[in-house]
């Protein structure tokens, strides 16, 4: 029995910062914590054996030696003290670590660079951490007191980024926060939102290349139908809506626990912590309860397609970006709870609507069977086998499947790939676009990828590359980059869009 224990926690906890998670593409699962007494000994003598360097050339072949580390059976209770949790030392650990590094490494060795070790890891190799990350790094600092990591050096070789990526709306070149260009921009924006009646045409065209961080909350309410152009109605508007919102909230809301509800609710509940973990915000009580209300009220009103996971990461930008309006300072690390009742209903009445009227657009992502992100994986295969061939053909060399990636920047619009200040950056945009959500993101999806053309001819085997296309390196993207992938997906949907021809086979 408590044999079976450890493995639950182990498969329970794939989802927790710092835990160790399996290595889509390694070809040692995570280890077994009845294994960990043995294993030192077992590795002096398995290190004498050759090693098969054998690929997994297939999807099936990769699937049968990777599990999935968003198990749907994860529970909420992890118990931190169980001999399982004690038992794996660092060692253990790091030479695990050390040992799949080694074995990938064989795999991907190319007559050029054969010389090449894992040796050549700087000794003074540090991840380093942004200040988002502090909270979070108190709570385990007597754990990694008492277990420290030693010999940093045989660690994976990986880019020096901070382990959080920050809200805040700033270029990644660390241009200055207002320019006068800027300043001009707010100023054109206030004048079309304080009018009459706001010309939403001109609102679309101002909002394209991105919205100063001042007037985006009443902006994207605008441009997302929830708000209406004339300013007299607004007021009235609002409060009626968000009445509205709380009606649902006590007309439904109790019925969570009723069996037909069940599911829906607990899945939506084990979803939430998982919605940008590393960043504290969303880690608070209080707005997880906010999420699991307009989460489990939205499948109730919607029951041709429900809750869908994914759905959860959709109401994040707009909870920031209503959240924005009241807070000074960044809002990563703010507390919630210094914010009065009535705003907090505001933010999430707010965003409850206008995550609804983004869904009305894309709801056949999350019907039965998912139709809508099917035919968008297509379409997007279709595209990119007539823009790049070279790397087209390179997935099909490889047995590389568009859906085993492309699914996930379909169901969750990108934003399991980018910050979050990249999302809301992206979101000015497909707002501005006629349907910015569904049409406009398929030619952005394909910008993505060919962006990454190098680094994908340069990976010579399928775990490589759906190691690559799962964890693309985009943590320090700002404002500069998005902007250069819009602009070249805005190219894509020039040429493609209003000629179908040009890309059906």
């Amino acid at each position: 029995m408590a044999a079976d224990n450890s493995k639950q926690f182990w498969k329970r906890s794939a989802k927790l910062p710092g835990s160790i998670q399996p290595v889509y593409g390694a070809q040692h699962p995570p280890l077994d914590p009845r294994l960990t007494k043995n294993f030192i000994k077992e590795r002096s003598k398995v290190s004498t054996v050759p090693l098969k360097n054998k690929k997994a050339s297939s999807f099936h072949e990769f699937a049968r030696n990777t599990s999935d580390a968003w198990d749907i059976g994860d529970d909420e209770e992890e118990d931190f003290s169980s001999p399982s949790f004690q038992t794996l030392n660092s060692k253990v650990a790091l030479a695990t670590a050390a040992q799949v590094l080694e074995n990938h490494s064989k795999l991907r060795v190319k007559p050029e660079r054969s010389q090449s070790t894992t040796s050549d890891v700087p000794a003074n190799y540090k991840v380093i951490k942004s200040s988002s990350d502090a909270q979070l790094s108190r709570n385990s600092s007597d754990t990694c007191l008492r277990n420290p990591l030693h010999k940093q050096q045989s660690l994976p070789l990986r880019p020096i980024i901070p382990l959080v990526a920050r809200i805040s709306d700033q270029n990644a070149s660390g241009a200055p926060p207002m320019t006068v260009r800027e300043k001009t921009r707010l100023e054109k924006f206030r004048q079309l939102l304080s009018s009459h009646n706001t010309d939403l045409d001109e609102l679309r065209k101002c909002s394209w290349p991105g919205v100063p961080r001042e007037v985006r909350p009443v902006t994207w309410r605008l441009l997302s139908g929830y708000l209406p152009a004339n300013t007299e109605r607004r007021k009235l508007t609002l409060q009626r809506k968000r009445e509205e919102y709380f009606g649902f909230i006590e007309q439904y809301y109790d019925s969570r626990n009723e069996e037909h509800h069940q599911d829906t609710y607990r899945q939506i509940h084990i979803d939430i912590p998982r919605t940008n973990p590393l960043i504290p915000l969303f880690q608070q009580p209080l707005v997880q309860e906010i999420f699991e209300r307009i989460l489990f009220i939205w499948a109730i009103r919607h029951p041709a397609s429900g809750y869908v996971q994914g759905i959860n990461d959709l109401v994040t930008p707009f909870f920031v970006v209503f959240l924005s309006e009241y807070v000074e300072e960044d809002v990563e690390n703010f507390d919630v709870t210094n914010l009065s009742q009535d705003m907090l209903r505001s933010i999430e009445a707010d965003s409850f609507w206008c995550m609804s009227k983004l869904l009305d657009g894309i709801q056949d992502n999350y019907t039965f069977a998912q139709p809508g992100i099917q035919k968008k994986v297509k379409a997007l295969e279709e595209l990119v086998s007539r823009i790049d061939e070279q790397v087209h053909n390179h997935f099909r060399r490889y047995e590389v499947e568009y859906l085993q990636f492309a699914f996930r920047w379909m169901n969750n619009l990108l934003m399991r790939e980018l910050p979050l200040r990249c999302t809301i950056r992206l979101w000015d945009t497909y707002q501005s676009e006629p349907e910015g959500f569904s049409h406009f993101h398929l030619y952005v999806c394909a910008a993505f990828l060919i962006k990454w053309r190098k680094e994908i001819l340069d990976e010579e085997d399928f775990q490589g590359l759906l190691m690559l296309l799962q964890n693309l390196p985009t943590i320090h993207w700002g404002n500069e980059e998005i902007g250069l992938l819009l602009a070249e997906a805005y190219r894509l949907k020039y040429m493609f869009a209003d000629a179908p021809n040009h890309y059906r086979r």
